[in-house]
This record gives C-alpha cells, structure tokens and sequence, in this order.
C-alpha cells in the first residue's frame, strides 16, 4: 500500500496525511502529532494502530469539533473508540468519530453544567441491544477512570445507539426511529392487553428481539412464509392477539414505508398469546 505522507499537524492526536489510495486522509491517533511532523511518512503497520478518515465529510466535520476539545477530552475519546473496536471486534463507519465525539463533547458540557438528559428509550435500548449496552457501560467506566466525569445511565443508552450505528453502517437516525418504534409497538401491546410487561423479564427481552427482527426483515424485504394452518387455527383460537398484531403490522408499515408480510402476524400472535397467558396465569 505505500507509506502515508504527512502534510500537517492538526493537534497532539490528529495529522492529515497523503494516503496512495484515498488522496487526502485525517489520521486520528494517542500522541501522533508528538511523534510525527510535516514532511514524515508513516509506516503501514502503524496505521493499524491509528484511525484514518477516509470520507471527505466526515473529515471536514471532525475537524471542525477539534477547537472545543481540550486533549484530555480527545484522547480519552480515542480510548474509547479503541475500546469500541476491541470489544464488538469489529471495524467502525467514519461517521463514529464524528458523530460520537460531538455527542461526548455536548455530554461533558451537560454534566458540568448540571444538566440530565433524560433517555426515553433506555429500557429498549437494553434489549434490543445488550452487547452495545455492556461496551457503552465500559466508556463511562473509562471516562471517570481517565478524566473524572461520572456519565449519567441515559448515556449509556445513548453511546450504546453510537456503538450499533458505527459498527453496522447504519445512519443513527435510522437506529433511533427503530427504536422509536419499537417502544410505541409495546405501549399498544400493553394498553391492548391491559398488562404491564416486567422490563427485567426474559419474555420482555424476547418480546423486543422479537419485534426487532421483524423490522429487520421488513427492512430488508425478506419474504416470511404463511403457515396457512396455523393461522386460521390462531384466528379461531386468538382473536384478541391475532387482531393485534395486525394492527401493531399497520404500525410497522407506516413508519417503516415498506410491505410487511402477512406470515408476521402469525410469529406476533404466538408471542402476544404467550404474553397474555403468563400474565393472566
């Protein structure tokens, strides 16, 4: 692939490079701009080490956050980063750098200005996505261990969306309407069958993945098969349940902008059913 050249220091951590393939690049990295100045080449093997933005958009908008971060603040962004990486095993979208390091910065602000973002979503956050959950648990760990800062649970929720977003290519706001929806499929859930859900309970957790694989199917436009006998079995024997999820499918549609398959009632029914016979037992 060829060294990386450098064209300028932008602070201790972040240098904007020549990359052979991706012309203009901004290299972010722990201490780079100690160890390298104008004019250097950077080993290939040490880029591995280091983040480098290739998306012209995003390195404009990086760069652009830099003047309100002070280095402490930056670097224990980078750690966290590499933790993120570390943890989901996984390579992250430009967009992360960007989109998390601004939410930080706004972050350290509220909490220094006393001010609590509440988290509407919280709860769902942690079904839908554990895994992002537990490593967003580990940034604010690293955040008070490195600068003193005790982030609040909301954020946790909030850098836990940041985590699936980057590592799944997703635009944050596609994330953040699918949750969305999600938390008004369970409020119609309850209101319809009169029952609370237990938000620590193995049938909520089931209950969301379930509901969050359905959109990813619809998303996706994979056609689900119809067991047809089950289905004039569960609309005899459900009628409550069965007409629903129907109306929760309507729900989907029109938020999601896409044809849901008639076989998702079927899947929906059997889990409301389940669902109102335990709490009703």
């Amino acid at each position: 692939m060829g060294n990386l050249l450098i064209k300028k220091s932008l602070n201790n951590n972040v240098l904007v490079g020549e990359h052979p393939s991706f012309g203009e690049v901004v290299l972010i990295g722990k201490g780079i701009g100690f160890k390298h100045k104008r004019g250097d080449s950077i080993d290939t093997s040490e880029v591995e080490k280091l983040f480098v933005l290739k998306d012209e958009k995003e390195q404009v908008n990086y760069i652009k956050l830099l003047p309100f971060l002070e280095n402490g603040m930056l670097e224990v962004i980078i750690s966290a980063i590499e933790l993120i990486k570390q943890r989901m095993n996984s390579s992250l979208n430009d967009h992360i750098h960007v989109a998390l390091t601004d939410h930080l910065l706004f972050a350290f602000k509220r909490l220094t200005d006393g001010l609590i973002l509440s988290n509407p979503f919280l709860t769902e956050t942690k079904a839908l996505y554990p895994n992002e959950y537990q490593v967003a648990k580990e940034v604010v760990q690293l955040i008070e261990d490195k600068i003193s800062l005790r982030l609040p649970e909301s954020e946790i929720g909030f850098i836990a969306f940041h985590i699936h977003s980057g590592v799944n290519d997703k635009e944050l706001s596609e994330v953040s309407r699918n949750s969305q929806l999600t938390t008004k499929l369970i409020n119609m859930i309850e209101e319809q069958l009169k029952i609370t859900i237990d938000k620590e309970s193995l049938d909520y957790m089931r209950l969301v993945r379930h509901l969050r694989f359905t959109i990813e199917r619809v998303l996706k436009g994979e056609i689900v098969e119809e067991p047809e006998r089950i289905t004039f079995l569960l609309k005899k024997e459900y009628p409550l349940c069965y007409n629903l999820s129907w109306k929760l499918i309507k729900v989907m549609q029109e938020t999601l902008k896409k044809q849901v398959f008639d076989a998702e009632a079927v899947y929906l029914t059997m889990h409301l059913q389940r669902l109102q016979k335990k709490e009703n037992s």
